[in-house]
């Protein structure tokens, strides 16, 4: 079983940044794939941004491409996702995920994801 934890959400200002982090459990997180998505309610769950276990490949949704950076530390079994520029529609609850399969690919569909944090709410007001 993998544990993820996500940190770092909050209230921020339209064009502030914050860094949200994914802890994880697992021995093995270096041969995971991660990804991070949003939510809001009522909605589904929408792909933001994913890399492979090396960091090398990664992948953005069109909407934060340009303004959000993911990246991991292997070491410390950590992945974030710093978003900058940040605007009022970038509000949701924001989950990191480890894949487990296709540990060199970075993929934006959330059913090949294996395991899912508890979500860290992020508000960005105008």
């Amino acid at each position: 079983q993998v544990q993820l934890v996500e940190s770092g959400g909050g209230l921020v200002q339209a064009g502030d940044s914050l860094r949200l982090s994914c802890g994880a459990s697992a021995r093995t997180f270096s041969s995971f794939a991660m990804g991070w998505f949003r939510q809001l309610p009522g909605k589904e769950r929408e792909f933001v941004a994913a890399l492979n276990w090396n960091g090398r490949n990664t992948l953005y949704a069109d909407s934060v491409k340009g303004r959000f950076t993911i990246s991991r530390d292997n070491a410390k079994k950590m992945v974030y996702l710093q978003m900058n520029s940040l605007k009022p529609e970038d509000t949701a609850v924001y989950y990191c995920a480890a894949e487990i399969d296709f540990w060199d690919q970075a993929t934006s569909t959330p059913t090949l994801y294996d395991y899912w944090g508890q979500g860290t709410q992020v508000t960005v007001s105008s």
